[in-house]
């Protein structure tokens, strides 16, 4: 009998999860578990957003050309080298739909973020995982799984759930020793949380074959919005704007993410907070017992004894109305990601990690 059958690969991706947002009967809850500005997106985005509203009844332009200009003016980059997407996310499925398939081989690493895996098994390739060195991307890792059917080679710097990231020795050493055929992409989600840092803006303007990914939902608090754009070579992104749905931004995204980009006031205040309580929150929670690496992005990755514990102490914040992220799923089983929120969201997760780790001593 005939049966209606996905394509191959299609039932081997585990349903992405997002992070929780209510307890049950809890009212006064406080979310950090998607890494999301505390602080919300600019305020003339907010109200260019509004703006755009009441032509929606209009099609959104097809070209993103005034988004890509003004994304261009703040990152001193050639627009027309700039794609935009529906998150970042998109644009990591473009290049799998365009470059992967059966056969073709695809690397992430060992604690990378699930879009990478999700992404290929859709396009019909195979995901490849190699190892990191105490969560930390290991280049010599990647460049020794690269075979004749590597395709891509996705990394996060920062990554997504470490919060390490490497220098740009180590991208550019990365870089040069892969394949011509391969196309390193470099997800920089995360990138304005680091001072000085261009997210591999500087490799994806002179490799033919390095792409940089970045996103609105972070830093810009434009989560909801959906948006996220890539730069490359000309080619690539040619490639990339063929596979992309005409319309897949609407206007209020559109005209929300260019007036977020131009305020650099808010950005700017975003950014120095996140770093204050950064440090402030990593600190607390050592003094308490739990350590972690050093965080180059807007959340933190506490480590616990035991997989027991940290599920132990994930309930207990739970039961005070916090919402953490376990991230057994990314092969962290005794960790929890804790988003970097406003200060009292800060003093509340170190007042119960405290009184938990004081409770099991």
């Amino acid at each position: 009998m005939n049966q209606i059958a996905p394509q191959p690969g299609i039932m081997d991706i585990a349903l992405y999860q997002g992070g929780a947002a209510h307890l049950p009967g809890m009212a006064n809850v406080v979310k950090l578990s998607s890494n999301e500005n505390p602080f919300g997106p600019s305020p003339h985005a907010i109200a260019a957003a509004q703006a755009a509203l009441a032509g929606m009844h209009r099609y959104p332009p097809t070209d993103h050309a005034a988004l890509r200009a003004a994304i261009g003016a703040a990152h001193g980059l050639d627009p027309e080298r700039i794609i935009c997407g529906v998150g970042s996310d998109e644009i990591i499925t473009f290049l799998c739909q365009a470059y992967a398939g059966p056969g073709d081989e695809v690397i992430h690493t060992e604690h990378g973020f699930s879009m990478y895996r999700i992404s290929t098994l859709a396009a019909g390739a195979t995901p490849v995982e190699v190892p990191e060195r105490d969560r930390v991307v290991d280049v010599d890792a990647i460049l020794s799984g690269c075979t004749d059917r590597t395709r891509l080679v996705f990394i996060a710097n920062p990554a997504n759930p470490t919060g390490t990231m490497l220098g740009g020795a180590e991208l550019a050493r990365l870089a040069d020793g892969l394949p011509g055929r391969v196309i390193l992409v470099l997800d920089g989600a995360y990138a304005e949380f680091v001072d000085g840092f261009d997210g591999g803006a500087g490799l994806a303007g002179t490799r033919p074959n390095v792409v940089m990914t970045r996103t609105f939902s972070k830093l810009y608090g434009l989560g909801g919005m959906r948006i996220g754009w890539g730069y490359g070579p000309a080619a690539v992104i040619d490639v990339l704007n063929r596979v992309r749905g005409p319309f897949n931004l609407s206007a209020p995204a559109l005209a929300a993410a260019e007036a977020a980009i131009r305020d650099t006031d808010h950005a700017g205040r975003c950014r120095a907070e996140n770093a204050r309580l950064r440090v402030w929150l990593a600190d607390a929670l050592a003094a308490a017992g739990v350590p972690s690496d050093t965080s180059c992005t807007n959340f933190i990755l506490a480590r616990f004894a035991s997989r027991a514990e940290a599920e132990a102490c994930d309930a207990h914040l739970q039961s005070r109305g916090l919402i953490v992220r376990r991230v057994a799923g990314y092969g962290l089983p005794a960790a929890l990601r804790i988003t970097v929120g406003d200060e009292a969201a800060c003093r509340r997760v170190a007042a119960a990690v405290a009184e938990f780790k004081a409770a099991a001593a």
